[in-house]
């Protein structure tokens, strides 16, 4: 028994020395927050701002479509136009989706909701929507 005994005592005393010999971490040295902010000023959460959605940029454009035939799509047209929804054909591919696509006027934006999009893709297979950067898309019109 007194040889358990002096076997954990040793133990504990190697326990020790091993610990101690770990540097001690010392406190990190952070830049201030404003070195980073670039062009956000500053922080909100989306209550503060008042508004249900994250603001988007005016180069961005709301893009729905990815439809394979062209019939779809015009009856996709008429169906937002019927929500008081304005969207112009693009002309050409858009860069890394395939079909033809739709897209919404800013003005419309606010009327396509989730909801909308989740109705419209139950009624037109492989709907897809996407918001893209404006610049470089065609429309027909």
């Amino acid at each position: 028994m007194r040889w358990l005994f002096l076997l954990l005592l040793v133990l504990n005393v190697f326990y020790y020395v091993w610990h101690q010999q770990e540097a001690p971490l010392k406190a990190k040295d952070v830049a201030p927050l404003s070195l980073y902010k670039g062009n956000q000023q500053e922080i909100r959460l989306l209550k503060e701002t008042g508004a249900s959605a994250p603001a988007r940029r005016r180069d961005e454009c709301l893009v729905v479509g990815g439809l394979a035939v062209r019939e779809q799509l015009d009856a996709l047209r008429q169906r937002l136009l019927s929500l008081d929804i304005n969207a112009a054909p693009v002309s050409g591919q858009l860069p890394g989706a395939e079909g033809f696509w739709l897209k919404v006027s800013p003005e419309s934006e606010r009327l396509l909701d989730q909801t909308v999009l989740d109705t419209l893709s139950n009624d037109f297979k492989d709907l897809k929507h996407k918001i893209i950067f404006c610049q470089g898309i065609a429309t027909g019109e």
